[in-house]
């Protein structure tokens, strides 16, 4: 007998598909919806943060973004598993795992550059190498999220072609008719 909290986890049989649940959904969903928000607003210029208003409001949405990464990341890796299968080849589920987290982490450097670059704006560094670091690495980190990202979307597809449930774990549109 256990006592305790425990997680509803979905049970899975050999060679069948995890369906992510409302939850999960809601965050890989919405999350897409904060990031679309944050490339249409971004700055064009550091010299923009001279705005104290804005600079405030840039440092709120970055840490606010960081916190809403770092909740979808503890909650998809406490509660929900990988959709893929259990009989599905080790070296896919390494493969799937690290785009994650290259995806999760190019994503968190791109609010860890920008609470840099609005730090250091807000102590007078405006120019400067160690801003021209801090700018370098956000760009690079905006680069690397869009490979990422590019790269999740492209295994998502091809998963969708393989018409091996996958993407209608996740995805509530061109549902496959047999996952």
């Amino acid at each position: 007998m256990t006592t305790g909290t425990t997680v509803d986890v979905p049970q899975q049989t050999s060679g069948a598909v995890r369906s992510h649940g409302p939850i999960a959904k809601l965050f890989h969903w919405g999350f897409i919806a904060v990031f679309a928000y944050a490339i249409t607003k971004q700055l064009t210029d550091v010299g923009q943060l001279a705005d104290p208003a804005l600079l405030r409001f840039e440092i709120a949405f970055a840490a606010l973004f960081l916190l809403l990464l770092a909740a979808r990341y503890v909650f998809m890796r406490w509660t929900r598993p990988s959709a893929l299968p259990d009989d599905t080849p080790a070296w896919m589920k390494r493969a799937a795992r690290a785009g994650h987290l290259a995806m999760y982490g190019s994503l968190a450097m791109i609010a860890i550059s920008g609470l840099m670059i609005g730090g250091l704006y807000s102590t007078g560094v405006v120019a400067g190498p160690v801003m021209g670091l801090a700018l370098a690495l956000h760009e690079a980190s905006v680069a690397a999220s869009y490979l990422f990202i590019g790269l999740h979307i492209a295994a998502a597809l091809v998963h969708r072609l393989k018409g091996d449930g996958i993407w209608s774990s996740m995805v509530p549109v061109l549902r496959e008719r047999h996952p």
